[in-house]
Order: structure tokens, then C-alpha cells, then sequence
């Protein structure tokens, strides 16, 4: 299997608490979190995109 590269999102915050995803076949990511690495979800572009949508759909405004 190639080595993943992994590419940190750019919402994530200066902390060490950071997302970061990796390409891997046509229309497959992976995600993993800094602080479980070896934790990672395997998603396509597509849903990925789909959870976006609805959680921006779904965000409370800030008071």
C-alpha cells in the first residue's frame, strides 16, 4: 500500500487538535484527528460533501 499523504484542513485551528485528510483511490478520502491517529474514517467526496452541506445547513449563529 503507497504512503498516505495526509494534508491538515484548513479549519483547523492552531491547537493540537487537528483534522487531516488524505486522498486515496478516485473519490475515496480518509480522515483522521491528530490526538487518534490511527482512527480513520474512510468516506467519498461526495458524502463528505454531503455532511458539510447539512452541518453549515444546521449551524447555530454565534451569540
Amino acid at each position: 500500500m503507497p504512503e498516505l499523504t495526509w494534508q491538515k484542513s484548513s479549519y483547523s485551528a492552531e491547537a493540537a487538535n487537528c483534522l487531516y485528510v488524505a486522498a486515496t483511490s478516485p473519490g475515496t478520502i480518509q480522515l483522521r484527528e491528530s490526538d487518534e491517529p490511527e482512527a480513520i474514517l474512510i468516506t467519498t467526496r461526495t458524502r463528505l460533501a454531503e455532511l458539510i452541506r447539512t452541518l453549515k445547513a444546521h449551524q447555530s449563529p454565534c451569540t
